[in-house]
């Protein structure tokens, strides 16, 4: 998805879920959203704070959840630039368990994580599903967005209403990987 695929889609979201606009702009997780210099971002619609108060709206969530998979990534193995900016949202987001898409929450938590993970320069396959760590300086920010939020993160991680149906071990060994990479190279 092209920078301007990304921008008409949060447009696209926004004339469907108005009420998302006026939606109450205090929620503790999202403090500093609007804020962020989300347009500095290459490739990232401004619209991004619309998403994630979207989020929290229980007919928006699904589709505000879609359409910011769509903005924070920019291929199937690519996280786009705007992820490390978003991580601390989506982290904080992910720990309410009022968040109706809190399960997809913590898939795009996971799939952040996997793709933040180094390449290995002598993997001949890795390098040309994922690219050279060089080519992709998106992996070192979501590594350092989830270094900067290792606390929060695995606090979720340990929160009991955060139930096994909604992660798997796999995925908190993961997660964890992100926070402590030691762990995720052994």
């Amino acid at each position: 998805m092209d920078a301007a695929a990304k921008e008409a889609a949060v447009a696209r979201f926004v004339r469907e879920y108005p009420q998302v606009g006026q939606a109450d702009r205090d929620h503790p997780a999202l403090v500093g959203s609007a804020e962020a210099a989300w347009s500095q971002v290459p490739g990232c619609p401004a619209g991004v704070p619309v998403l994630l108060h979207g989020l929290l709206d229980q007919a928006a969530g699904p589709e505000a959840l879609r359409v910011l998979g769509n903005v924070l990534m920019d291929s199937v193995f690519h996280a786009s630039a705007a992820m490390s900016t978003a991580l601390p949202f989506l982290i904080r987001l992910a720990a309410d368990p009022d968040i109706a898409v809190r399960s997809g929450l913590v898939d795009l938590l996971v799939v952040a994580a996997e793709l933040s993970q180094p390449v290995d320069a002598d993997n001949e396959r890795q390098v040309l599903l994922l690219g050279n760590d060089c080519d992709h300086p998106e992996r070192e920010w979501c590594r350092s967005a989830f270094a900067a939020h290792a606390s929060a993160l695995r606090a979720l991680l340990e929160d009991e209403t955060l139930p096994e149906v909604l992660i798997s071990e796999d995925d908190r060994e993961c997660l964890l990987a992100a926070v402590e990479p030691q762990r995720g190279s052994s």
